[in-house]
């Protein structure tokens, strides 16, 4: 294994499929992603062809160290990059500037297991998708 193979030092989780967030106030949360033998997970936002100029997307990341515990919102100090940035504001919707694009997150916190949550101001529905990458092994290959 060489410093250029990523492909065996990840594992790729999709957290949540492809669906359009459309009411108003109410988003898609993607299940705990479980970082038990990695040192960090990434997570992709993919967004689809919006159509409503005015919609916003905000982004949380919250962390517990059990399944099904209490989750809080993760310190900024332990993500990398911001939600601020992995969010998308009311834009100009034209392809790689509002829309059919991909942003990311990352957590290097220590708490166990890890959510992330898309939600929309919009009422008409958008597609979205998360993808969760966890990386930084500490046994690899992964399979």
């Amino acid at each position: 294994m060489t410093m250029r193979d990523l492909h065996n030092n990840i594992t790729i989780g999709s957290s949540v499929h492809a669906v359009a967030i459309g009411t108003t106030g109410t988003g898609k949360t993607t299940a705990a992603v479980d970082t038990a033998g990695y040192n960090g997970v990434e997570f992709l936002f993919d967004y689809g062809a919006i159509t409503s100029a005015t919609a916003v997307y905000t982004v949380l990341m919250t962390e517990c160290d059990t399944v099904s515990g209490s989750y809080t919102s993760v310190a900024d100090t332990d993500l990398l990059g911001t939600e601020a940035l992995a969010a998308l504001g009311a834009a100009t919707r034209t392809d790689g500037t509002g829309d059919n694009l991909t942003k990311k997150l990352g957590y290097i916190g220590s708490k166990r297991f890890v959510k992330a949550k898309l939600s929309s101001t919009a009422t008409a529905g958008s597609p979205i998708s998360i993808i969760s990458i966890l990386h930084s092994p500490r046994h690899a290959p992964t399979s």
